[in-house]
């Protein structure tokens, strides 16, 4: 493939001068992300299908921008070769930002950039935390997928699909029951919430089927966020088809008064929901700002779910790739660890090397520094915070795969800060290189895209999960806490242990564990930072995700409807005169 040229970069502009220059402090304004996609020179989506050899007649677009690849195309390239599977990962998230996404997409390009033939895989974006705390974008700086205000508002309908078909399964229940119960459901132990893809805290406990008896049997029940339902991690995990029917009819929706499962397939509402979810099957295919292939498809939770991009994206870039990135949700201790047990397992996938993307700023976040300090120089704080990184490189070498440190650049690093982070991460024998990409593009990501296809074709990893499919679920779960979370003991009741024996019992031990837990700690305590030692891992709840196949594991307080802050982002949405959309960040 030829060398990919980036004419379409601009240096970065400054919108802000330099201010209070005789006192030595600057303040520099740069364009916003939204600023940054709406200036993008894209390409027909059939041109970008091309680069991968997707024939136009095998893309349905969306527009002209975007567009699913066909299932007939799919199934025409399984025989080919995989490609190299790169995973981006990172170190816990902070309020300083570490640019997960931003550098899975600039690792992208800069492969593209040396002439290699790569692509993108990453997840969806959930109209909840766009509305909510985070606010939009898919990258930021020059490093985006694009088009931006369509992936993160309605996109090409997957997400509504998932709904549609989740709830459809939720009205099949309720209706099931109001018509004489023939399952003999007991209304108490009906599991199957409804869902939607909004911040609601209202909607998390509420009682349904109130006004009389036309309107059925009143029960307790509440709503989830979309990204966390089963159905979601369902359409990500699915090979084709009829495995997702498969899988749907495995949910189990209900139980009967002696404790039996009852199916989806037994409510018979496994056929309507394959319809509804037919097309959101087929991965979405975008672009790059420098029109490079991105494959965007679903967007499971990475807490109560598995957090990865879908198995037919991943699987179908391997195929018609030569390097596939793709990204885990949150830090190491759940994306990676996910991706490697669950995901990898699942699909039969091995990632040829593993990027773990960090920052200064986290650095010395996790090293004592308050938010509003992080823009002075403070070496000693860097050096106190780098444990958290060296936690994150041991365990995801622990999977036998070779380990490189991604440095996100920001303006305010400093040339020994930078460089204490290099040699911390050399004595742990792995290699950090400075990356420049929010502000460059594939230009400042060449030597690590030159580094890791170096690392790829040598084929010098080992990869293998961290347990095996016999291994008991509770040794799964302690196994995940010890290795990974580095605590001391699991503290499970007797209830808990004996759901997981009930569970090994009906034959489901070989699942998977997930585990479910803050994303801002190794341990269950989101303001615990660095990289403790001697806690324990306390299980709350253990439920069982039949169709999707692995075990939720419950630890501390994880919200499945997530609420809106006091500021959401949705008060700064909005059109602007010339009807263009503001505020998406």
């Amino acid at each position: 493939m030829a060398k990919s040229q980036s004419s379409n970069l601009a240096p970065l502009k400054l919108r802000a001068s330099q201010t209070n220059l005789s006192k030595g402090i600057f303040k520099v304004s740069y364009k916003s992300d939204i600023e940054i996609a709406r200036e993008a020179q894209k390409r027909p989506i059939q041109e970008i299908g091309s680069k991968l050899g997707i024939p136009s007649e095998h893309l349905l677009p969306y527009g002209h921008d975007k567009a699913k690849v066909s299932q007939d195309f799919i199934n025409s390239v399984q025989k080919n070769d995989n490609g190299k599977l790169i995973l981006v990962t990172a170190i816990n998230p902070t309020p300083a930002g570490e640019g997960k996404t931003t550098t899975t997409v600039g690792l992208g390009d800069g492969l593209n950039r040396i002439g290699k033939r790569a692509a993108i895989c990453i997840r969806e974006a959930s109209l909840g935390p766009c509305f909510g705390m985070k606010g939009g974008a898919a990258g930021g700086g020059y490093a985006q997928v694009v088009p931006m205000e369509e992936m993160n508002l309605h996109f090409t309908g997957d997400f509504h699909a998932i709904t549609s078909a989740h709830n459809l399964l939720a009205a099949m229940i309720d209706n099931h029951i109001y018509w004489g119960n023939a399952l003999e459901i007991d209304e108490r132990r009906v599991a199957w919430r409804r869902v939607m893809d909004m911040n609601d805290r209202a909607l998390r406990d509420i009682v349904t089927s109130l006004g009389g008896v036309s309107n059925g049997f009143p029960r307790q029940t509440g709503f989830d966020i979309t990204v966390a339902s089963e159905v979601m991690a369902i359409l990500c995990l699915a090979t084709d088809l009829d495995d997702l029917k498969k899988r749907l009819g495995d949910i189990i929706v209900a139980y009967r008064r002696d404790k039996t499962p009852i199916y989806c397939r037994d409510i018979k509402a496994d056929g309507a929901m394959t319809v509804l979810l037919k097309d959101a099957m087929q991965p979405n295919l975008v672009q790059t700002l420098e029109n490079n292939p991105a494959f965007v498809h679903g967007g499971p939770f990475a807490n109560i779910a598995h957090g990865c991009n879908s198995v037919m994206a991943t699987t179908t870039a391997l195929k018609i790739a030569d390097y596939v990135v793709t990204e885990a949700g949150f830090g190491a201790d759940l994306g990676a660890e996910k991706f490697m047990n669950i995901k990898c397992r699942k699909a039969g996938l091995a990632p040829s090397v593993v990027v773990v993307v960090a920052t200064i700023r986290a650095m010395k976040m996790n090293g004592g520094v308050a938010k509003s300090d992080l823009g002075n120089e403070n070496v000693d704080a860097v050096i106190q915070g780098c444990p958290n990184l060296g936690r994150h490189i041991e365990n995801v070498k622990s999977f036998g795969v070779p380990v490189v440190v991604a440095i996100n650049h920001f303006v305010t690093d400093t040339d020994a800060e930078v460089k204490a982070v290099q040699h911390y991460v050399t004595d742990m024998g792995s290699e950090a290189i400075l990356c420049k990409h929010w502000e460059k593009g594939s230009a400042g990501t060449v030597d690590l895209a030159e580094r890791i296809a170096e690392i790829a074709d040598s084929e010098i990893g080992n990869f293998a999960p961290l347990y095996n499919d016999e291994m008991s679920l509770l040794g799964k779960i302690e196994t995940i806490a010890k290795r990974i979370y580095r605590a001391d003991e699991v503290l499970a009741d007797a209830k808990i242990r004996n759901q997981l024996k009930e569970w090994e019992t009906a034959g489901y031990g070989n699942l998977p564990v997930c585990m479910a837990k803050t994303q801002y700690s190794f341990t269950t305590d989101p303001n615990r930072r660095g990289a403790p030692t001697g806690h324990s891992v306390p299980v709350r709840e253990v439920r069982l995700s039949a169709g999707a196949g692995f075990i939720v594991v419950i630890c501390g307080e994880i919200m499945t409807m997530p609420g809106l802050p006091s500021k959401p982002a949705s008060e700064s949405i909005m059109l602007n005169e010339t009807g263009q959309i503001e505020g998406l960040f």
